[in-house]
């Protein structure tokens, strides 16, 4: 005997009290993101009247040596900008966390609280103060390597091509390398401690249990850290704006997408802004940041959870 069930009501109620939600997510997000889309598609006439040229602004962007150059210079940039968070922000900030979850360290809750107390300062505030730090004229960075004896090393890194990118990415790890710290430490609480204590009933050390016990289980955890620096690294903006200017010197060494989009869109100086050309600018970050995005979910994603089952 074949029992028949009443169909389900639709759910309305539940329709009701995600409509705010969606309908901000909608206007705020989506619809500025296809407007964008659809912008880089057209010519603006210096009458403002729009023209659809098709792929004319990304072929400009790609392959014309008036846009191609800076534009290639601020994606080489970027992945500089990326690889110096990478390498010097996430090991150290792994590093804290583990000692930050040692039982063994005494005031850790106060060592957590100033390290990651630069995190929630403004990017303004942190741009100038390193500005006043690092300055050859009245900072103290100067007379502090003297005293240690290492005053040969001084320089003004800020103000030379080939240091200032680096230097400015270093103040970025300074500031943020908090909210890494405290997303691993996170996970690193979460692991059983019957785990740990039967590794070290095996005979395993400190670092054995780290190597092959706690560092497999939060993998995944430093798999997003590592695909939220590069978004957060890919749509910078504040600090080298705030420290160099929309012109990113000396010499565009310091130029981002982020500030070649900000002259491409507004302009700056003689350059006059063009919103087609700055929504093709935008266009193409998305597309670096997506196409990012997607290696991380179809190679490092797949594999974690190759590995969880």
């Amino acid at each position: 005997m074949t029992i028949i069930r009443p169909a389900r009501p639709f759910p309305w109620h539940i329709l009701f009290f995600i409509s705010p939600g969606l309908f901000i997510y909608l206007t705020v997000s989506v619809y500025p993101l296809l407007d964008t889309l659809w912008l880089g598609f057209y010519h603006e006439a210096d009458d403002g009247q729009l023209s659809f040229a098709g792929l004319n602004n990304y072929s400009k962007l790609l392959f014309n040596a008036i846009w191609s150059d800076p534009f290639w210079n601020a994606a080489w940039n970027n992945l500089k900008f990326f690889i110096i968070h990478m390498l010097v922000q996430n090991p150290i900030a792994l590093l804290l966390a583990v000692l930050m979850s040692s039982s063994k360290l005494r005031l850790r809750s106060t060592y957590r609280t100033l390290i990651f107390m630069p995190t929630m300062l403004s990017v303004v505030i942190i741009g100038f103060v390193w500005q006043l730090i690092l300055s050859p004229i009245w900072g103290i960075s100067e007379n502090f390597l003297y005293s240690i004896g290492l005053g040969h090393w001084f320089d003004a890194w800020l103000g030379k091509e080939g240091s200032a990118l680096i230097t400015l990415a270093l103040i970025s790890v300074w500031q943020y390398v908090g909210m890494p710290m405290m997303l691993i430490y996170a996970a690193l609480l979460g692991i059983p401690d019957e785990l740990q204590d039967a590794s070290v009933v095996d005979g395993s050390s400190g670092w054995q249990t780290f190597l092959y016990i706690k560092l497999p289980l939060i993998m995944p955890t430093i798999g997003m850290v590592s695909i939220l620096t590069f978004v957060a690294n890919f749509n910078a903006f504040e600090l080298i704006y705030a420290v160099k200017g929309a012109l990113a010197g000396p010499n565009f060494s310091t130029d981002i997408m982020g500030t070649l989009f900000y002259r491409t869109f507004f302009g700056f100086q003689l350059q006059q802004g063009s919103s087609t050309m700055g929504a093709a600018v935008a266009t193409l970050m998305f597309l670096m940041i997506l196409l990012g995005v997607v290696f991380y979910l179809f190679l490092f994603q797949r594999r974690v959870q190759r590995f969880a089952l």
